[in-house]
């Protein structure tokens, strides 16, 4: 047994790596290639969409807006009727 394993240690030492050369990688690996740059929004058209978002009208929930007639809010608090027919389960 000692023999394979002094056989195989021996060859381990003996063997020598082939050199690397900069064409292995050919087929393997893609080109790198830049991606094109992002193209910059108009200017012009960014000042007028900016100037109409100022001069929006704000819209808030629940609020009413002027000529409208609101509809009735629920009040969620209110206690509602108990049933005193009704058995209560513990």
């Amino acid at each position: 047994m000692a023999d394979y394993e002094d056989l195989y240690l021996k060859e381990i030492r003996n063997y020598k790596a082939p050199p690397l050369k900069a064409s292995d990688s050919e087929g393997h690996v893609q080109k790198f290639t830049a991606p094109k740059p992002p193209q910059s929004p108009d200017e012009g058209d960014i000042a007028r969409e900016l100037k109409d978002y100022e001069n929006q009208q704000v819209e808030l929930e629940g609020q009413v807006a002027t000529g409208e007639v609101g509809a009735p809010e629920d009040n969620w608090f209110e206690d509602e009727p108990e049933d005193e027919d009704a058995p209560v389960a513990h």
